[in-house]
């Protein structure tokens, strides 16, 4: 009986699992990202160094169009003062029940302006000026001094600090105008109204108002002028 060599071969091990490998498409991805980050490191550190701020600078363009005259309003008040004020916006915003961490916004904000205060003449009405026959005297009757809105001015007004939630973040990167300071703002100017009616700046109007016709008449000859606002007997 003859016999034949057999040659057997192993089995495959189909009990033990394959080790995982990650996919060369993620290691691209994260190589790119990588390289793109080394690019910007190198760039903000080439940038300090001098004769480099050009290549790697920032440059601003302004690509706005012309202004455009909408319409033009006759003056006839006489600005006859102008009062500059100063606050400090303290704006705090919270929601109930919810972390400052997650949601709420506080803003310190240092808004410069001026107000002005005017008389208005075109009101004058044709009693409101008397003239002696000889055109020594006069006596005037003015309107009162009325304050005007207040104006902020953006380069004495700025924001000193401004602490946001999580959330608030996150709904700033999704805002078409992140950051908005229009609350502040609006309340700066409230704030500055509300402290120059309580200022002496209408007085001060009517006082420059009332020196300023009398100088004018009495180079015209006028010996002894009187200037009244409202229902002032004197």
């Amino acid at each position: 009986m003859t016999s034949s060599d057999v040659t057997t071969e192993p089995a495959p091990h189909g009990d033990r699992k394959r080790t995982a490998r990650p996919s060369r498409g993620w290691l691209k991805i994260l190589g790119a990202a990588a390289a793109v980050l080394a690019l910007l490191f190198a760039g903000s550190r080439l940038s300090l160094r001098p004769g480099l701020d050009d290549f790697f600078g920032e440059e601003t363009r302004d690509r706005s169009g012309p202004a455009v005259l909408k319409s033009i309003q006759d003056m006839s008040s006489y600005e006859a003062a102008s009062g500059n004020f100063q606050v400090v916006v303290d704006l705090e915003k919270d929601t109930k029940y919810v972390p400052d961490a997650l949601r709420g916004t506080r803003t310190l904000f240092v808004g410069a302006g001026t107000v002005d205060a005017s008389v208005d003449l075109g009101k004058v009405t044709e009693g409101g000026v008397v003239v002696n026959e000889d055109r020594t005297t006069a006596e005037l009757r003015l309107p009162r001094a009325v304050l005007g809105e207040p104006a902020l001015d953006p380069d004495r007004s700025y924001a000193v600090s401004k602490q946001r939630g999580l959330l608030d973040r996150l709904g700033d990167l999704f805002s078409d105008n992140p950051g908005s300071e229009q609350a502040v703002n609006k309340l700066a100017a409230q704030h500055i109204s509300e402290a120059a009616k309580e200022s002496e700046l209408t007085t001060r109007a009517e006082k420059n108002t009332a020196d300023m016709l009398k100088g004018l008449l009495g180079s015209l000859g006028f010996e002894r002028v009187t200037v009244r606002f409202g229902d002032d007997q004197e």
